[in-house]
């Protein structure tokens, strides 16, 4: 039987967690808002590893400021890393802004705006069908 997860996932899924936990408590930065880890990919020999990051940015705060600051800091967050997780390799930490969300959010509102319009182009077309007659 085919074990269900490989090794490589289940140490992203460990890395997303403790680099989510890291960044939230120990990365001082005022440059850097509410950080969101949403994925880590591994290469197979562990080396390096991917995480993709969204931001909660406040009005003004540049996203490619955000993940230069936590690029520069990868080394510190790859130290604190190794700390946490008992492996013999530690990856080579790189983030990576992921649009998904924003994304999504955008085509949510471009779908509600278009029900919306259709809503109110058809307002005044609505046949008035007869009432069925009760018994």
């Amino acid at each position: 039987m085919a074990r269900e997860f490989a090794r490589t996932d289940r140490v992203a899924q460990e890395i997303q967690k403790e680099i989510a936990m890291i960044i939230q408590r120990e990365v001082k930065d005022p440059r850097l808002g509410m950080v969101t880890v949403n994925a880590v990919e591994i290469t197979r020999d562990l080396a390096y590893a991917k995480i993709f990051v969204t931001f909660f940015t406040l009005e003004g705060q540049n996203v490619d400021v955000s993940i230069d600051v936590l690029n520069e800091a990868s080394s510190y967050i790859r130290t604190l890393l190794a700390k946490r997780i008992n492996a013999r390799i530690m990856p080579e930490l790189r983030f990576i802004y992921d649009s998904s969300m924003v994304e999504g959010v955008r085509m949510g509102n471009l779908v509600d705006k278009a029900v919306a319009e259709d809503v109110k182009n058809h307002e005044g077309e609505i046949d008035e069908a007869p009432a069925p007659e009760s018994e």
